[in-house]
């Protein structure tokens, strides 16, 4: 998997609103603390699923959703 540009304010800022602990959200995701940082910081890609649960964990409307995981579109 190639990496993937991100935009990671916007993510966290979701994240900060949320209340929930990265943690946990990791738990959801089925990944390690290291690999969401790895994701988050465009290391490596987020897969499609992991994109749908976490919109659905921080409530991520679409037109963010773009806005967050493909910038460059």
């Amino acid at each position: 998997m190639k990496p993937q540009h991100i935009d990671a304010d916007l993510l966290n800022e979701y994240i900060k609103k949320s209340g929930l602990f990265k943690k946990f959200i990791c738990q959801q995701l089925g990944i390690s603390t290291t690999a969401f940082y790895n994701k988050c910081v465009g290391k490596t890609a987020f897969r499609v699923s992991e994109i749908y649960v976490l919109c659905h964990l921080l409530k991520i409307p679409d037109e963010d959703k773009e806005k967050i995981f493909y910038p460059e579109s």
